[in-house]
C-alpha cells in the first residue's frame, strides 16, 4: 500500500500565510490609524500575540487528538443529530465569507480598471479558477499556493521604493491618541489575521510532528512582519490625517510608483494580488467542502463543489456596492473570529472528556 503523501512544513507555512493575506491588506493602515490614532500600527503586535495563542490552542488539539481529524474527534463523543446542524453553520459561514472576499476584490478591480463592465463576469471567472483548484484536492492547492507565493512575494521589496519619502518625524511620542471605537476597530483589525484557523483541518494531511505545527506559527509570523512593514511605511509616508481619509491607502501607495515606460502600474500590481485572494477564497471554500462532505459522504466531490460554489455565486449578487460588501465581511468576520477560538476550545473539552473516560475505564 502506498503511503499517503503528506504536506511538508514549508508548504504548510506558505498555505497559512496565503490563507491569511486577504483583501483587508488594502485598508489595514487606514483602519489602525482611524480606530487607534497615533502609532496605531502598534496594535498589530497584540493581534499577532492573540493569533499565536489561538494557534497554540490548535496545536494542543493536534497533540491531544494525536493528529486525528476534527470530525473524527467530535463524532466519537457527540451525536450526529447535533453535529450536522453545527457543520452546516460552520460551512455556511466559511462559504459566504470566502465569497464576499472575492466579491470585494472584484468590485475594487472593476473600479480601478473596467468601470463599465459587469463585476459578476469577473466574479464568475475567479470562481471557475477556484473550482478548478478545489477539485484537485488540498495537496495540489498547497503546491499552487507555493507557486503563487513566489509570484507575489517579491512585491514586499517594493517597500524599499518609499524609503526616500519616509519621514520619522511623522511618528509622534504619543501612543494611540485620536482614535475611536477601539473595540470595534480591534475586531476589524484582527480579521486581517484570520485564515490560520483553517490549519486545524490539515491534521490528516500533515506529518505527526512538531515541525508541522511550528510551520503554522512561521506563516503567521511572516504575515505579521509584512503587515508591520507595510503599516510603518504608510505611517511614515502619509500624515495621520491623510491616512485616515484615504479609502485604500495601499493602492494610493502603489500609484506613487511610476516608470517612464508604463502607466497605471498600480492596476498591474493589483492584478497580482489576485493570487493571494484566490488562495484565501479557496481555503475557506475547501473547509466548507470537507465539512458538508461529512454530512453527504457519498456525493461526488465535483458535484458537491459545483453546488456550493453555485450557491455562493448566487449569494454574491445580493450586495451591490463596496459599502454593502464591507458590512457583510465585517459581520461574517465576527462569526469567523468566534469560530476560530470556539472550535479549538470545544475540541479540547471533548478530548479531555474522552481521555478522562479512557482513564476511568482503564
Amino acid at each position: 500500500m502506498l503511503m499517503q503523501q503528506k504536506i511538508s512544513p514549508f508548504h504548510i507555512a506558505v498555505l497559512t500565510y496565503m490563507a491569511q493575506a486577504g483583501i483587508v491588506l488594502f485598508t489595514l493602515p487606514r483602519s489602525v490609524a482611524d480606530y487607534f490614532g497615533t502609532n496605531g500600527w502598534l496594535v498589530l503586535i497584540p493581534c499577532f500575540l492573540l493569533s499565536s495563542l489561538n494557534i497554540w490552542l490548535i496545536t494542543l488539539v493536534f497533540r491531544l487528538g494525536q493528529g486525528r481529524s476534527v470530525f473524527a474527534i467530535l463524532e466519537q463523543s457527540v451525536s450526529k443529530v447535533l453535529l450536522y446542524p453545527f457543520y452546516l453553520l460552520l460551512a455556511g459561514a466559511w462559504l459566504i465569507f470566502g465569497c464576499m472576499i472575492g466579491k470585494k476584490y472584484v468590485l475594487v478591480f472593476q473600479m480601478l480598471s473596467f468601470p463599465s463592465t459587469n463585476p459578476m463576469v469577473f466574479k464568475l471567472a475567479i470562481d471557475v479558477l477556484a473550482f478548478l483548484l478545489l477539485i484537485k484536492g488540498i495537496h495540489s492547492i498547497s503546491k499552487a499556493a507555493t507557486l503563487f507565493f513566489w509570484m507575489s512575494a517579491w512585491m514586499i521589496l517594493l517597500l524599499v521604493w518609499f524609503i526616500p519619502s519616509f519621514r520619522w518625524e511623522r511618528f509622534t511620542p504619543f501612543i494611540l491618541q485620536g482614535g475611536h471605537d477601539q473595540v470595534k476597530g480591534a475586531i476589524e483589525v484582527y480579521s486581517a489575521f484570520l485564515g490560520y484557523e483553517l490549519s486545524i483541518f490539515l491534521f490528516p494531511y500533515v506529518k505527526k510532528n512538531n515541525r508541522s505545527m511550528l510551520a503554522i506559527y512561521a506563516g503567521n509570523l511572516f504575515l505579521t512582519l509584512n503587515y508591520l512593514g507595510l503599516t510603518l511605511v504608510c505611517f511614515g509616508f502619509y500624515s495621520l490625517d491623510q491616512l485616515k481619509k484615504l479609502l485604500y491607502p495601499v493602492l494610493d501607495l502603489l500609484a506613487y510608483i511610476q516608470f517612464p515606460f508604463i502607466e497605471r502600474l498600480e492596476n498591474l500590481l493589483y492584478g497580482l494580488f489576485l493570487f493571494l485572494i484566490l488562495i484565501t477564497m479557496v481555503m475557506y471554500w475547501w473547509a466548507a467542502q470537507i465539512t458538508v462532505q461529512r454530512i453527504m459522504p457519498r456525493l461526488n466531490v465535483k458535484i458537491l463543489l459545483f453546488l456550493l460554489l453555485s450557491i455562493a455565486y448566487c449569494i454574491s449578487f445580493i450586495p451591490k456596492t463596496l459599502d454593502q460588501v464591507d458590512v457583510w465581511i465585517t459581520n461574517l468576520g465576527y462569526a469567523v473570529t468566534v469560530i476560530a477560538f470556539g472550535l479549538p476550545m470545544l475540541l479540547i473539552t471533548v478530548l479531555l472528556i474522552q481521555r478522562k473516560g479512557v482513564t476511568s475505564h482503564g
